[in-house]
């Protein structure tokens, strides 16, 4: 199954974890979509509102939905050797702080990390995403 990882591609922090993504994943089993990619989000039924949330990550099928840090983790969980999931997760006051941890960087991410102009994956969603304009 395929995953779309909905990122803001006008954050650093976030545009430079998508690449990472990319490098590690090779398109095999995510797809990314930029949130200010209205027009294929529409689609889905995800809003500009949906996305002041942070990132979301939805099923090929659309039949599941992460979002903000349990996209992080839902993220890492599917990578075969991403055990340390499981781990945090049974931790005691771990998801908690992680969730918190995640709302502070989402409210703060232009300040902390900077903007851009939007970055476009060539590992999109219905291919149609043009290489050439992919913004380094």
């Amino acid at each position: 199954m395929k995953y779309y990882v909905i990122y803001d591609g006008q954050c650093n922090l976030c545009v430079n974890s998508v690449r990472l993504l990319e490098t590690l994943d090779q398109g095999k089993l995510f797809n990314y979509v930029p949130m200010q990619d209205q027009q294929t989000l529409a689609k889905w039924g995800i809003t500009a509102q949906d996305c002041e949330q942070g990132m979301i990550l939805i099923n090929e099928n659309l039949s599941q939905r992460w979002q903000g840090s349990n996209a992080i983790e839902e993220i890492g969980r599917l990578f075969p050797t991403a055990g340390f999931v499981d781990i945090y997760r049974g931790l005691p006051g771990m998801k908690w702080l992680g969730d918190k941890f995640y709302e502070q960087i989402r409210d703060n991410r232009y300040t902390l990390f900077g903007k851009r102009d939007t970055y476009q994956s060539v590992y999109c969603v219905d291919g149609s995403c043009n290489a050439g304009n992919k913004q380094h």
